[in-house]
Order: structure tokens, then C-alpha cells, then sequence
């Protein structure tokens, strides 16, 4: 059998013709070391065609359409051109080699070629991958290398610019820079405190929060400066008349050492950074929530913005999220533990990621469990509405909390929440927007759900009421036989009297 080797190069798409197969399929030790060296490889491996793209924008075309594993109508006219037409698959005696299983798996549906991408082939591929320019005679090798890094650049930039994730990944990056802002604000801010405590060490057990007590530090400075007309400026601070006083008061009786200009200069710069920072904190908050209201409404009206965004994060995108079961979300981000239980044979873990959020917190110590499960079927729900829908809005989601709420109430008072076919009804309703994204056929609303289950549940009952007429049947029959065998009894001793 003979075959014949595909190349998508960046010039254009080459076929090569791989001389005696039969041998060559069974020593596939032999084909890798014939690679290394051009003039074994060439004795294998020959040119047999070559077709050139005709501008940068249609060899761009064309590799997209090879990445995606779709056959471009210039590769089908090329393989058409050069390849012995065949009638069947069945009946063609050679083999087309590809680098990639689903080209070749759409090159054989679209162009009725065989196709194979598993044994020698790509030891094939790599050879004419490494020694493409002096196989090809009608090219340089210069003129190769400019071709696959033009072609690189443009399709790396036509691969960002159309990225369907890039609106997940700006919540991505911004719920990591969040996470690592609290660490460092928490950080800086413990060292602030240890830092001024040296000069005014009362400071820290009036004032706890991190962000009042850098801007009080950077009020202060000297403790010695602090006069009446000072506590204005502190209750502007610390939102507190009683505890602006309190810091006048500790500051006249403080037990703290004396310190230099130079060492306040550098007290006052470092408590300005921490300020700036959690500031910078706030806005990048805001940012998130906004980002979070456009890209996944639902998911942040049921579970928070920071949680939401975690669970994007986590899954790597808001389409990764909507593909996941509701099992996997519930334990998202506890893996260690899921694998840990595994291998020792323990209880798995309850809730991952899912359990910052405030209903789980809310929950009882036996209905944890349960909450999660429950809050992990909602999230679900609420990343594939987020995903596939066309027209944002947070409809679903605040009736998705609401259920949650109920159930919530359900397990502390045992009132039974509304059923989620009805809510969905509801939300429905209520909004304009179509109840499901048309694409086909196939496509179903809630009405049609339940006509088909009423169809069901009329079918089963023509069935029930079907076998209880026969089982009638079969007892009135039964019981008008026994009689009838009990008559002919009495008929039959009748006679033997009669007879004697």
C-alpha cells in the first residue's frame, strides 16, 4: 500500500509520497534514526507536490481552519488535484498521513480519503518538519523561517483578539490581585503597628482597624503634637468622638520612646503606602463588582461577587464553570482534601471554594452538607444561564437566592419551599427576555416539559386502567368456571342414582 504524507507548511501545504510503506511501517526504530540524517530520510520521503499559499491573509485563513480541524476548500482542491481519485474508502490502496486526528477525520468524511495519523506517521511528519527547505527545491530556507514567524505573530494576534474568554480573564486577574492586596495590606499593616507602637504604643489597642490606624499614624506623627483642636481631625478618621478623645487623652500619658526626624519621615512614607494600597484595595473592589454584574449577573446576585469570581477563576473560564456538574462546583478549590479522603479511605469533603459564601455560615452544623449540595445545584444553574444566554440580567439569580433562603427556612422550621419548575415560571414571566436560546428543533420550553409529562403520566394510566379490566376479566372468568365444574359435579351424581 502506498502512502502519502500531508504538511500544512506556512508557505503553503506540501505532499510528500513515502517510498516502499510495508518495510518502513514494520521498523519504526529504523524511521527515527533515518531522520536525523537527510539523505536516509530523503530515500524514504519525496516531494510529490506543492502548492503555495496566495497571500499572507489566506495562508492565515487556512491554518485557522487546520487548528480547528476543518477543511479549508483550498485544501480540498489540492488533495482532490494530486491524489488518485477513489471511489470508496473501502477500495483505495494508499493512505494519506496527517499530523492532527480531527483534520484527518474531516478529510475523510469531506474528501472520501483514508486517513491515518498513528504508527510511523508522526516520525514522518517530524522528518519533513525538519527538513522541509531542502526537500523543497523552489524554496529557500530563509524564506521559510520569515513565513512561520509572520505567520505565528498574525495568528497569535487573531487568537487574542477573538478570545471568547477575555472577559473571564480580567475577572481572573482581578480577584488575584485582590487576594494578594489582602495579604500584603495585612502584612505592611502588622508592621506599621510594630513600627509606630515604639512611639505611641496605646495607639494599637484603641484603634484596630489596619486602615484607621495608618491614617491616624500619618496624622499624628509626634505624639507631643497632639492638641485640642486636633480631635476634630481624628473624628473625622476614626467616625468616633468618644475614641478621638481617648487618643488625646492616651497620647498626654503615653509610655512610649522618643524618635527621631529621619525615623518619622520613614514611619509617615510607609503608613501613606499602606493607605494608597487599601484604597487602591476599594476601587479594584468596585471594579470587580461591575465586571462581575456584566460577565456573570446571576452567579453574583446568588453566591457574591468575590466568591463568583473565585469559582471563575478556579474553573479558568465562566464556559469551563457552566460544563461543570453541580457535584464538581460543590467541592471546586478542595481537592487536596477529595484526593487526601480517597487514598485514606475517609469522609470527602463537604464544600470548597463554595464555603465563603454566607449561607453555609448561616447553616446548622448537621445541614451544611446539605446547603452546599443545594447552593452547588443553584451555582450550577446560575454560570450556564450567565454562559449561554444572550441579554444579562439578574432575574434568575435573585430568585435562585431566594430558593436557597427557603431552604434554609425549610431546615429550621420545616416549611416546605416552592418547587424550582414554578420559580422558573415565575422569572419567566416576568422578564422579557425568550425563555430559551433558539436553535432548532430540539429546543424545549417549560410548557413543552410539562405537556410531555402529562402525555406520560395519561399514558401510564390508559396502561394501569388496561391490565386491571384484564385482571377482571380473567377472576369473572375463573369464578363462572368454577361453577360451571360444579354444576356438571351434581349432574354426574344425579345421574349414577338414577342409574342404580
Amino acid at each position: 500500500m502506498t502512502m502519502f504524507v500531508l504538511y500544512e507548511a506556512a508557505l503553503g501545504y506540501a505532499l510528500f509520497k513515502i517510498e516502499e510503506f510495508d518495510e518502513i511501517s514494520a521498523n519504526e526504530a529504523a524511521v527515527q534514526a533515518a531522520v536525523q540524517d537527510l539523505a536516509k530520510f530523503g530515500k524514504i520521503c519525496k516531494l510529490h507536490s506543492f502548492v503555495p499559499f496566495k497571500s499572507a491573509q489566506d495562508a492565515l485563513d487556512n491554518i485557522n481552519a487546520v487548528s480547528e480541524g476543518v477543511v479549508h476548500p483550498s485544501l480540498k482542491s489540492f488533495l482532490e488535484t494530486n491524489l488518485p481519485k477513489v471511489a470508496s474508502i473501502k477500495k483505495a490502496k494508499y493512505t494519506l498521513g496527517v499530523a492532527d486526528h480531527r483534520i484527518g477525520q474531516q478529510i475523510r468524511d469531506d474528501c472520501n480519503i483514508p486517513c491515518s495519523h498513528t504508527g510511523v506517521v508522526p516520525e514522518l511528519v517530524r522528518g519533513v518538519r525538519t527538513h522541509f527547505a531542502k526537500m523543497n527545491k523552489s524554496i529557500s530556507s530563509t524564506s521559510v523561517e520569515r513565513s512561520q514567524l509572520g505567520l505565528g505573530h498574525s495568528y497569535s494576534r487573531c487568537k487574542v483578539k477573538f478570545n471568547v474568554h477575555r472577559s473571564d480573564n480580567m475577572i481572573i486577574q482581578a480577584i488575584s490581585l485582590l487576594d494578594q492586596l489582602d495579604k500584603d495590606i495585612n502584612t505592611f499593616s502588622m508592621r506599621i503597628k510594630e513600627w509606630y507602637s515604639y512611639h505611641f504604643p496605646e495607639l494599637v489597642k484603641i484603634v484596630s482597624n489596619n486602615y484607621d490606624f495608618a491614617r491616624c499614624a500619618q496624622l499624628i506623627k509626634r505624639k507631643s503634637s497632639l492638641t485640642d483642636d486636633s480631635v476634630e481631625k481624628l473624628e473625622a478618621i476614626l467616625m468616633d468622638s468618644t475614641k478621638a478623645q481617648q487618643v488625646l487623652d492616651a497620647s498626654r500619658a503615653s509610655m512610649g520612646m522618643d524618635i527621631s526626624d529621619i525615623d518619622l519621615i520613614n514611619i509617615d512614607s510607609f503608613s501613606s503606602r499602606v493607605v494608597s494600597l487599601t484604597e487602591y484595595r476599594r476601587s479594584l473592589h468596585e471594579y470587580l463588582v461591575n465586571k462581575m454584574k456584566m460577565v456573570a449577573p446571576n452567579l453574583a446576585a446568588l453566591i457574591g461577587e468575590q466568591v463568583g469570581a473565585r469559582l471563575i477563576s478556579h474553573a479558568g473560564s465562566l464556559t469551563n464553570l457552566a460544563k461543570y456538574p453541580a457535584s464538581t462546583v460543590q467541592i471546586l478549590g478542595a481537592e487536596k482534601a477529595l484526593f487526601r479522603a480517597l487514598k485514606t479511605k475517609s469522609n470527602t469533603p463537604k464544600y470548597g471554594l463554595i464555603f465563603h459564601s454566607t449561607f453555609i455560615g448561616r447553616a446548622g452544623p448537621k445541614n451544611k452538607g446539605r446547603i452546599s449540595r443545594y447552593l452547588a445545584n443553584k451555582a450550577s444553574i446560575a454560570s450556564r444561564i450567565d454562559c449561554f444566554s444572550d441579554v444579562p440580567s439578574t432575574a434568575f439569580g435573585e430568585k435562585l437566592r431566594e430558593q436557597v433562603e427557603e431552604r434554609l427556612d425549610f431546615y429550621d422550621s420545616g416549611k416546605t419551599p416552592r418547587k424550582n419548575l414554578d420559580v422558573m415560571r415565575e422569572v419567566i414571566a416576568t422578564t422579557d427576555t425568550p425563555k430559551r436560546k433558539a436553535g432548532g428543533d430540539d429546543d424545549m420550553d417549560i410548557d413543552d416539559v410539562e405537556t410531555k409529562k402529562s402525555k406520560k403520566a395519561s399514558k401510564k394510566d390508559k396502561k394501569k386502567s388496561k391490565k386491571s379490566e384484564k385482571g377482571v376479566k380473567e377472576t369473572s372468568d375463573g369464578t363462572e368456571s368454577k361453577k360451571s365444574s360444579k354444576g356438571d359435579k351434581k349432574k354426574s351424581k344425579k345421574s349414577k342414582k338414577s342409574e342404580k
